[in-house]
């Protein structure tokens, strides 16, 4: 509940890990061109603004706007699931409505064509609203306690923001091209779009593009461009943002009358022990994969087997209404699998216009932002 879940509802905030993921992928740095608006910057420099302005040391400024995240991925009409499921992310348009006044006081806004979830942080307290199901649930903290101890630690990073910048493009090399524009505008704001350009014709990707505050550098809009596409295949970013602390009341919430009200203690719901759960889950999961390739053609490759995709991989708290959702997700999905075969074996082929799935009857999933050429290659690498 501290700055961390605040940035995982923001994404374009959380936009400076991306900036290190795909930089790390091996830029080489170009000219600007044309009539600056704002100053002339390297990505460089760029780079040590966006990790300075997302950093604990630094945080965030007082802020508040509008975030739109769109997904044209080429995929079938998806089933109508119900409720706010993650699948629905996976096409149309989806808005997001963010305040946030500091670490420990924020609010989020999830409107839907019907109902409306927030989530509100209030100092020691918060509340979860859901309207759908006409319920608010208490989120306190027992005295004496801090959320900040219920995480574990993260080992201290010993780099300066220029430092990591200095490390991350140390890594340059011939996969990607960078470019700097300085002038766009995001929001009605003056921003840098770093231009990241994968330089691998095996990749399905033709560029990314993170927009960067002129003013404060935080991060305000992430667009994937696929090869061939106008437009960008999925894009998440502000269309309306303040930089000046919200309202207090944004931050005050009265469940309405007849609402069915409920409360949690977060200190009881074990969030250290559950953090390391979740962190042994994930350790076991990549120590059953494996990587081919790297850069932008990195595919990753998976034990599979068919009803993983029935079950939806929910976990014991997944509701039934998700689970159901994913396996007419994965009916609808696979209805558009392409048979293939080759010296490595045989399959099913799903293709997007930024991913590429392969299926193996022989039990492996390879996935990645590649072309089914590159995806079938690396099914014959043992």
């Amino acid at each position: 509940m501290r700055r961390g879940t605040f940035v995982r509802w923001g994404v374009p905030i959380a936009a400076a890990a991306v900036i290190g993921g795909a930089i790390g992928a091996g830029p080489v740095i170009a000219a600007v061109s044309g009539e600056p608006v704002l100053p002339e910057r390297s990505a460089q420099q760029l780079l040590a603004d966006a990790v300075a302005a997302t950093s604990d040391k630094g945080g965030l400024p007082p802020m508040s706007g509008t975030v739109q995240q769109t997904a044209s991925l080429g995929l079938p009409a998806l089933p109508q699931t119900g409720g706010e499921s993650p699948l629905s992310l996976l096409s149309g348009s989806h808005e997001i409505k963010v305040w946030y006044g500091g670490a420990d006081r924020f609010r989020v806004a999830m409107p839907s064509q019907l109902s409306e979830t927030n989530l509100i942080v209030n100092g020691d307290h918060g509340w979860y609203w859901q309207s759908a199901d006409n319920t608010a649930t208490k989120l306190t903290v027992k005295p004496g306690t801090s959320l900040e101890h219920q995480r574990p630690t993260p080992p201290p990073v010993q780099l300066t923001p220029a430092q990591a910048a200095q490390r991350l493009l140390a890594t340059a090399g011939k996969d990607t091209a960078v470019r700097v524009i300085n002038t766009a505008e995001v929001a009605g704001r003056p921003v840098y779009q770093l231009v990241l350009a994968p330089k691998d014709e095996g990749s399905l990707v033709q560029e990314v593009r993170l927009a960067l505050d002129g003013e404060t550098y935080v991060p305000l809009q992430v667009q994937v461009y696929a090869k061939g596409s106008a437009e960008p295949a999925f894009q998440v970013g502000f269309t309306q943002v303040t930089f000046t602390p919200p309202a207090p009341e944004n931050f005050d919430f009265t469940p309405p009358a007849g609402a069915k009200v409920e409360e949690k203690d977060l200190s009881e719901l074990g969030g250290a022990e559950q953090a390391e759960q979740h962190a042994e889950q994930a350790e076991k999961v990549a120590a059953r994969a494996r990587v081919v390739g790297d850069g932008w053609t990195t595919v990753a490759v998976l034990p599979f087997k068919p009803e993983d995709l029935k079950a939806g991989g929910g976990s014991p708290s997944t509701d039934g209404g998700s689970q159901a959702g994913v396996g007419a997700l994965a009916d609808t999905v696979l209805k558009t699998a392409t048979p293939v075969s080759g010296t490595w074996g045989s399959g099913r082929l799903i293709r997007t216009k930024l991913v590429t799935v392969l299926l193996t009857d022989d039990g492996r999933l390879l996935v990645g932002a590649v072309t089914p050429e590159e995806i079938t290659q690396a099914a014959g690498v043992k």
